[in-house]
């Protein structure tokens, strides 16, 4: 009977995580060229892939090498490279798709904010403030290709969320959904589109809500989801059963939040309830990336990732009471606060 190798030692395993940056960094590389979509028919070698993409053959063989020996693409022989499952996702056309967040997360950006991670250690405060005298969003709107990079991003990092909590929580119930911040409406749209009884309404920015009528008519929902322009640090609208808030709460402070759920508590219904669709960090020495997105948060944000514990003491602190965390199928959680 075949023994399971040796773990590897302490210093190879710490040489591997120190290395972290430079997958990352290879990934990213690799979304931006599209590399995936080239593979998509079948292997190729990298001598036609950089032809392709306009790259010298040999060093992007060298990149697409290291790759594969992390699972991200596979080397097949005479040095022809294919598409494992890790990659399929790197593809722009596969509905899961994580290509534009791969890119934005390790582009020179990201990586430069990262270097200066011993300002955000020692003041507690985010980087960009600090670098650029403006917040992270405001830097974003005078930035129109880096902030066109950034929504293209998160709306690749929503696809997979979006399917998972439409899947594992039961919706059931509720009669009017608030969407609050909700981009160009795929949360809502989905949900609507799973529960043919239900109203929606669509509440962000108005420059962000312009793009939710395609995305809405795709699904079949437009007739029954009212998109509504505004701030939610003014006020949010009134009369859903319940108000989801996806990718919101990680970005803000405590006292930020509180302003937040505490407009929704105020113009909510009778016995209604709060469902904050955020990942959470697992207590102690449990594994999680999680605790490196709190990173980011730090980095860019007055926001972080919070506990279990944390968001129970946030949501009773804004009027409601933890009902419980539903998990799903991704990185992904429900915390269900219910009004006092």
């Amino acid at each position: 009977m075949a023994q399971s190798p040796a773990p590897a030692p302490p210093s190879a395993q710490l040489m591997e995580m120190i290395f972290g940056f430079a997958l990352s960094r290879s990934i990213a590389v690799a979304a931006q060229f599209g590399v995936a979509d080239l593979l998509k028919d079948g292997p190729q070698s990298a001598n036609d892939l950089a032809r392709s993409i306009g790259a010298h053959p040999r060093s992007l063989y060298r990149m697409l090498r290291a790759l594969a020996g992390a699972g991200i693409f596979a080397e097949e022989a005479d040095e022809r490279f294919s598409l494992t499952p890790l990659s399929e996702l790197l593809r722009s056309d596969v509905p899961e798709s994580l290509r534009a967040f791969a890119a934005l997360m390790a582009d020179e950006m990201n990586f430069e904010t990262w270097a200066q991670l011993p300002y955000s250690i020692q003041n507690g405060k985010p980087v960009i403030p600090h670098k650029f005298g403006m917040s992270w969003f405001a830097w974003l709107e005078q930035h129109p290709v880096e902030g066109k990079a950034f929504h293209d991003a998160m709306t690749s990092l929503s696809a997979g969320a979006v399917a998972a909590v439409a899947s594992a929580y039961d919706f059931s119930g509720i009669n009017k959904l608030v969407d609050v911040g909700g981009g160009h409406g795929l949360l809502l749209a989905s949900v609507l589109s799973k529960y043919p009884n239900m109203k929606g309404m669509l509440y962000d920015a108005p420059a962000v809500t312009r793009g939710a009528k395609d995305v809405l008519l795709a699904h079949g929902v437009a007739e029954r989801c009212e998109v509504v322009g505004g701030d939610f640090f003014q006020s949010v609208p009134e009369g859903g059963d319940a108000y989801i808030l996806k990718h919101i709460i990680h970005d803000w402070s405590d006292e930020e939040c509180l302003t937040i759920l505490g407009h929704c508590h105020a113009r909510m219904m009778p016995g209604g309830k709060v469902l904050i669709i955020e990942m959470v960090i697992p207590e102690r020495n449990v594994p999680a990336v999680s605790k490196f997105l709190d990173l980011e948060m730090l980095l860019f944000l007055t926001g972080r990732e919070r506990t279990a514990a944390e968001y129970r003491d946030l949501l009773n602190n804004a009027g409601f009471e933890l009902a419980g965390i539903v998990s799903t199928p991704s990185p992904y959680s429900v915390i269900e606060g219910v009004r006092k």
